[in-house]
């Protein structure tokens, strides 16, 4: 079992990434972000197994919570990760704000424990609209993707800890 540290939303803004993932689940055959259960996030850091300490987590959460309000995040483009399976992704503008969470995420836990994709120097902040475009789907999901030009707002209210899989919440510190 693993675990991720996730910026997360539960803000009514979210509802615009919720759409983004119905609009995104015509790629997939199945709504892989509805199916998880879980609200709209950006994730910081993932970790396998028990690499970790709970305290340890608990001491990240607070000080990467510590002083923080909700925080907006503007995206302004849709993205793909290639895969298999092809993934696609809200992109946020660069954040000084959202660079400092992670960055105080990796100064509490010793980032060689993170998955390699979220250490510093690695990580690309995204939202996830959808973890498995089926193979037949890929051009179709490419001119989505370029033929996307909104620009929009979510806010940001809480940073959490969860285990994976199934996704079972172990810690949150809300952001007020």
């Amino acid at each position: 079992m693993g675990f991720a540290i996730s910026l997360r939303s539960d803000h009514p803004s979210a509802g615009i990434i919720r759409a983004l993932w119905d609009v995104v689940q015509q790629f997939e055959d199945q709504p892989s972000m509805a199916l998880l259960g879980y609200p709209p996030h950006v994730t910081l850091a993932i970790y396998e197994g028990d690499v970790v300490g709970e305290n340890e987590v608990r001491r990240a959460l607070d000080e990467a919570s510590r002083n923080l309000g909700p925080l907006t995040l503007t995206f302004d483009a849709i993205c793909s990760f290639d895969g298999p399976p092809m993934v696609l992704w809200a992109s946020p503008r660069p954040s000084v704000v959202l660079r400092k969470i992670h960055e105080t995420i990796h100064a509490t836990i010793n980032p060689t424990s993170c998955r390699l994709h979220y250490r510093p120097g690695m990580w690309k902040p995204h939202c996830t609209l959808g973890t498995q475009v089926r193979s037949d789907q890929h051009e179709a999901a490419l001119a989505y993707v370029r033929n996307s030009s909104s620009v929009f707002d979510v806010i940001f209210d809480a940073i959490d800890c969860i285990y994976f899989p199934p996704i079972k919440p172990f810690d949150l510190r809300r952001l007020s």
